[in-house]
């Protein structure tokens, strides 16, 4: 079997290695493009079976995966920032509340596509400006959904509490991810 990660994230392919499977980065163009009502809950699961079905016919010995995260308060979806104000803006918006993260994965074989959708809930601390000054001069999270990364500063600093895994957060619901290979 010949596994496939769709993903430039270093933290996507840094937990695949660490669950000990060999893989190839692919790469996939597909505009991410939300249908105007879907629900959050649906969200992240949506984009990673977009991007799934954008990649090109597998062969028979393939299996591709493919993940999008999507962060949610108040009924809004925080995607990646646009630039510094919207990360700033992002950061303000978390400070001192409980947000969900949903991440979505989607593993496709030549004839058929599993997907699922993993949540956790995450409560920040009150984070001051200079703070969010210094978290993205420093890490520049203008890559990540929701404008932080749990593995980084913030995330280490911020974290008040947190159900659910880590690593959903982080970006790949490993433990998912183990299950659906495991069984194909």
């Amino acid at each position: 079997m010949k596994i496939l990660l769709a993903s430039q994230s270093p933290r996507r392919k840094e937990l695949l290695v660490s669950l000990g499977f060999d893989f190839e980065v692919v790469k996939i163009d597909c505009e991410e493009i939300l249908p105007e009502n879907i629900e959050i809950e649906n969200a992240a699961a949506y984009l990673s079976e977009l991007k799934a079905n954008a990649f090109r016919k597998l062969e028979q010995d393939e299996v591709l995966i493919t993940a999008d995260t999507v962060v949610a308060i108040d009924n809004q979806i925080l995607g990646k920032p646009k630039d510094q104000a919207d990360a700033q803006k992002m950061l303000r918006t978390l400070s001192g509340k409980t947000h969900q993260v949903y991440t979505g994965i989607s593993i496709k074989t030549l004839n058929k596509t599993i997907t699922e959708t993993d949540v956790a809930d995450v409560e920040f601390d009150e984070i001051s400006e200079e703070e969010i000054d210094f978290y993205i001069k420093n890490y520049k999270p203008f890559d990540k959904a929701g404008s932080y990364g749990i593995q980084e500063w913030l995330g280490m600093a911020k974290i008040k509490k947190m159900s659910g895994s880590f690593y959903t957060i982080m970006g790949l619901p490993t433990h998912l991810v183990y299950k659906i290979l495991k069984e194909i």
